[in-house]
Order: structure tokens, then sequence, then C-alpha cells
């Protein structure tokens, strides 16, 4: 797998490119070979074109950062991946109709379940300041 591997100093963000077997830790130094290396603050990326096409050739998988890096470099063709998670879920025709569905018919209280027990409030422990009068009569 090509993946970035973070290297530098605290708040000094940079990385490596390195080709290694996708089992292994990003952070761990058992990689197979370098290809490249990314500084965040310079923006700056340079890639070993020939070394990165033959290891994709070979089989080698890349990461959705490193595929978004390929393809702005013109190294692979192909869209770039939202590697960005989604702020709610698409909304597809049936899930509406599972959902309007759902809404229609009322909930039905379970009848299987006995009531929960209501707790003091004040917590359970025993300490000096639990809400427990202490029965020994020192220290109140």
């Amino acid at each position: 797998m090509i993946r970035l591997q973070r290297f530098g100093r605290k708040n000094d963000p940079s990385f490596r490119v390195v080709l290694t077997d996708r089992r292994n830790s990003p952070k761990s130094r058992n990689f197979t070979e370098i290809l490249g290396d990314y500084n965040v603050k310079g923006g700056k990326i340079t890639l070993k074109k020939e070394r990165i096409l033959h290891w994709i050739k070979m089989g080698a998988k890349t990461s959705p950062t490193m595929h978004n890096f390929l393809v702005s470099e013109k190294i692979i063709s192909g869209k770039k991946i939202n590697v960005l998670p989604r702020k709610s879920p698409i909304k597809t025709a049936t899930a509406e109709a599972v959902g309007e569905v759902a809404a229609a018919a009322p909930a039905a209280p379970r009848l299987d379940r006995r009531p929960q027990r209501r707790g003091r409030g004040r917590g359970r422990g025993r300490g000096k300041r639990s809400g427990f009068r202490s029965s020994r009569g020192a220290g109140n």
C-alpha cells in the first residue's frame, strides 16, 4: 500500500510517501521503500513517478489521500476520492419510504420490561459528600 507516513517535529508536520504492507501501522518504520515526501507548510510534494507507477503495476493500492495527490500531480488518471466524512447521510427514495412508514405507525410501549428504579439522585457512593448521613455520629 502506498500511503503517507508522518515524521518531523511537533507542530511542524511533514510526510513521507512510503510503500508498506497494509497491516503495518502508519507510524511503524516497517516500510519497503520511500517514494517521495510532502511538506505541509511549504505545500511542496516530491514524488518518484517511475517507482510509484512500477509499484502500482505490481498491484500496490493507494490510500485515498495518496490517490488524490497522484491525480492532482497527473501521475495517474481518474477522479479524486472524497476523503472527508459526510455531515449527513444521503437520503434515497427507499430510505425516505421506510422513514415515512416508521413515522406513521406509533410506537407501542414495551410491556415485557420492568420500569426503572429511581435512585437517590445524589450518587451511590458512601463518601463524605455523597448525601448519606454518617451512622456513627462523627463528622457531620
